[in-house]
């Protein structure tokens, strides 16, 4: 098991505060939270770890990381470490003195939020005036300085309407991918329960995200990666529909990307790292198990109970487990949490019913 799971792509909430106060935040962060407990020494020290087991890409995230006074310290060391050093910012703090600390420090690429392809739909989601002019303003500082940048977006009943316009307005701006996220139940994504979108509306899009990569693949059109997030049935709606249509399609991968050629990789080849050291399988797991400023993240990876049944697909219950897809979706995690306080439950967001569930009625 300690050859076949290595992390290659690690999330480290660097802090929790944030100037926005979006609806679906998964850490819930505001101005007020916590700025991040732990110290540079400790940070090098957990990066000298990392590097004894893997070299993966890590994005440096929060809340608004770029609100941590020794972010780029963080990063260039990890850069001379020969990690791939990456940023996940709202957009709103970028300015030209930011993209030469990016540069400076080897900053690979940086991830903008897009939630909404105008002013009002996006500021709306965000509850921030003045955030969408932000990112525009952030992809003129990003190209100015020659870093490359993708546009995470997510959706949920308020703003899926949007879903097509957004792809466009990513593609315009210049990113290099675009990801579509479909909003899970944590933090404030909670509180919105009543807009999440549903196993139909998840389908519709989903297939939606087909006919688009499908058009992408056929004609060759490189210009932008497309892949949705948090929706790992996807990649049997992407089989099915592919053999429906007779087609034998060959998927782009990001460099930077989380290394998966399946839908959930949470704990697999993926982590996060909160603000207090907690070490949870993806960036939207509610719980954890082991602190990696207590136990050295090489032990941690390896050992935490949680990170363990991760691997253990051949566990999963209920329609995921019984799933003839189950090897390249593995279903969400988080959502099995979410409905039945059982992470090795079903996928209450995918409607398919495996074969053998429908032979055996």
């Amino acid at each position: 098991m300690e050859q076949k799971f290595l992390p290659k792509w690690i999330a480290w909430e660097v802090t929790r505060r944030c100037n926005l106060n979006c609806i679906h935040c998964r850490s819930s962060s505001t101005i007020e939270s916590e700025q991040g407990e732990f110290t540079f020494e400790e940070a090098r020290k957990l990066i000298d770890d990392i590097a004894t087991i893997s070299n993966p890409t890590i994005v440096l995230t929060g809340g608004e990381p770029l609100l941590r006074d020794d972010l780029f310290d963080i990063a260039a060391y990890g850069t001379e470490k020969g990690f791939r050093m990456c940023i996940a910012t709202n957009g709103v703090l970028v300015d030209d003195e930011v993209c030469r600390e990016m540069k400076k420090t080897g900053i690979k690429i940086v991830s903008l939020s897009l939630d909404g392809s105008t002013a009002e739909i996006h500021d709306d989601f965000r509850k921030q005036p003045g955030a969408f002019e932000g990112v525009l303003n952030a992809v003129e500082y990003l190209k100015k300085h020659g870093i490359p940048f993708l546009i995470n977006s997510s959706f949920t009943k308020r703003n899926a309407f949007d879903i097509p316009n957004v792809y466009k307005k990513a593609r315009e701006l210049g990113a290099r991918a675009w990801y579509m996220f479909l909003v899970l139940p944590v933090g404030r994504g909670e509180d919105a329960n009543a807009e999440l979108l549903d196993a139909e509306e998840a389908n519709y899009w989903l297939n939606w995200h087909y006919e688009l990569e499908k058009d992408l693949i056929l004609k060759g059109d490189n210009t932008i990666l497309v892949r949705p997030t948090c929706a790992p049935h996807y990649y049997r709606i992407f089989r099915q529909n592919a053999k429906r249509d007779g087609l034998d399609l060959k998927r782009r991968n990001l460099v930077f990307g989380t290394g998966g050629g399946k839908g959930c990789v949470a704990g697999q080849s993926i982590a996060l790292i909160d603000c207090h050291g907690w070490l949870k399988p993806c960036s939207y797991f509610p719980i954890s198990d082991i602190n990696v400023f207590d136990v050295p993240f090489s032990k941690a990876w390896f050992e935490s109970k949680i990170m363990q049944d991760m691997r253990k697909i051949d566990e999963f219950k209920g329609r995921c487990g019984s799933c003839e897809y189950l090897k390249i979706c593995n279903g969400c995690r988080v959502r099995a949490y979410w409905k039945y306080n059982d992470y090795m439950q079903e996928d209450p967001v995918c409607d398919y019913v495996p074969v053998k569930m429908r032979k055996g009625k």
